[in-house]
């Protein structure tokens, strides 16, 4: 397997195969066939979602100057984020589309976190994390995919104290269920407290992410993170794309919005 393919991203609404079938599990389905034939490039489902709203989105709205307060250290979800989560929740297990996704990876802030837990969790992962409180009610106990947590895939590094992370042994104890082992260091020493990363170090990150995740097994990937990361990572890999195919990759995610794309390996 290419360690570093060249990737291309598209949102699942502008695939051309996607015109003409109406469903995911279809267009999964017709991909299989023409990969068996060699007809078709390697690609993965890409499903990203945007963290739920958190104090500090609500704070900063207010008072950009807010998010340099300590009182907002690696913020949490608000009640609103409480709300979108279990709302996004509701419509994946409705949609059945939860019963695809293999795994889910997410940046190891809280708001990520909860947001992961609340949306793609199980109910025995709900009532067993210390940072859930949504309604479970109408959801069924399916079986939900692993969920791990990725420093690759977190908010702008540096100065911002609700983009600092607790030590991953709080974590653990905080969410149980969320698998930490991909992160080396308890302590968080990416983060520092003046400098800011830059937009070039966040794409060139969001890139080594992108090519990491193409080394997964995994087929359909939910990816819970930011929106910096977001924004310069898919603005790094639309590069190739129509301007009108990149402009709605690119598009602002809003708090808790979740959108489908596929990875292709164009070589």
């Amino acid at each position: 397997m290419d360690a570093n393919p060249a990737l291309f991203l598209y949102p699942l609404e502008h695939s051309k195969i996607l015109h003409l079938v109406i469903c995911t599990r279809a267009f999964l389905f017709l991909c299989s066939l023409f990969m068996s034939q060699d007809r078709f490039p390697r690609l993965y489902v890409s499903i990203q979602v945007r963290h739920a709203q958190g104090i500090h989105n609500v704070a900063g709205e207010k008072d950009h100057d807010a998010l340099l307060s300590p009182e907002y250290f690696d913020a949490h979800l608000s009640p609103l984020g409480e709300q979108q989560a279990g709302n996004l929740r509701k419509q994946i297990h409705a949609s059945g589309q939860l019963e695809r996704i293999d795994l889910v990876i997410t940046s190891p802030l809280c708001r990520a976190l909860q947001t992961a837990i609340q949306v793609f969790g199980s109910e025995g992962q709900i009532n067993g994390s210390k940072e859930a409180n949504i309604d479970n009610s109408g959801i069924s106990s399916l079986k939900c995919p692993p969920i791990v947590a990725s420093e690759l895939c977190r908010e702008r590094l540096g100065v911002h104290p609700c983009d600092k992370r607790r030590t991953i042994s709080e974590n653990r104890s905080r969410f149980p269920t969320i698998d930490f082992s991909l992160i080396e260091s308890d302590e968080d020493i990416l983060w520092k407290t003046d400098a800011r990363e830059t937009d070039e170090e966040i794409a060139a990150r969001g890139l080594k992410f992108m090519n990491w995740l193409w080394t997964r097994p995994e087929k359909e990937i939910a990816i819970v993170t930011h929106h910096r990361f977001l924004q310069h990572t898919l603005n790094a890999l639309g590069n190739d794309c129509h301007p009108s195919v990149k402009n709605k990759v690119c598009k602002k995610f809003e708090n808790c919005e979740l959108r489908s794309m596929i990875i292709v390996d164009k070589e």
